[in-house]
């Protein structure tokens, strides 16, 4: 590997960084991302049965917030109407939308820097092949003959290869972490919108 590096030359570093990047940022969204950290599947319904007669104190709505990311959105419901009983159904949802964007942003946490990632990698890989070229012409011998360098030659085919190779591998992974990553968040904002309307609806019946 190491003489790989080597052969591939300066242009290389740039990639080794952005993929030493993309592997942290694709371990800490496998964690962060983990259902039970984001929406555990009974949470809602463990929510409606807490509060079929009366909204739950204070302290079990702090308990509720720091379950996850769906409980830090309910609980954000819940201490409105314990705020303000009479508060309105459009308070209540602005309440809850206002933590949801919150989550919302936490859960798209380095997304972004995965998706700069695999955008830019194929761009470093090709600024390698262009360097390379460059000390593939600069191997000729003045005057145009057939007579350079041939050492130099070969290293600048191998810098213009390695890197474009090397660009592909950092690339292709990223965008595809970053699809997978993008999709999973967008399914998790779906199931805390609707779970949110479901909470909505339910402590509007409980006032009647």
């Amino acid at each position: 590997m190491f003489s790989i590096i080597q052969a591939a030359g300066w242009p290389i570093w740039p990639l080794i960084a952005c993929s030493i990047l993309a592997l942290a940022i694709v371990i800490e969204r496998f964690i962060s991302l983990k259902t039970s950290k984001v929406a555990p599947p009974r949470l809602l319904d463990e929510v409606l049965s807490v509060t079929k007669s009366t909204v739950p104190g204070p302290d079990v709505v702090t308990q509720l917030e720091k379950n996850s990311a769906l409980g830090e959105v309910l609980a954000s419901g819940l201490r409105a109407m314990n705020s303000n009983p009479h508060c309105s159904e459009e308070d209540l949802r602005a309440t809850m939308e206002g933590a949801g964007r919150v989550v919302a942003q936490r859960l798209e946490h380095y997304l972004s820097a995965l998706g700069t990632i695999a955008s830019a990698a194929p761009m470093l890989g090709l600024f390698g092949t262009v360097v390379g070229m460059i000390e593939i012409f600069g191997s000729q011998a003045p005057g145009g003959t057939s007579g350079g360098n041939p050492a130099q030659l070969a290293h600048g085919i191998s810098i213009a290869l390695y890197n474009t190779a090397f660009g592909l591998v950092v690339a292709i992974p990223s965008l595809i972490f970053w699809r997978y990553f993008r999709g999973r968040v967008d399914a998790y904002l779906l199931t805390l919108e609707l779970s949110a309307e479901h909470l909505v609806r339910h402590l509007k019946s409980l006032r009647k």
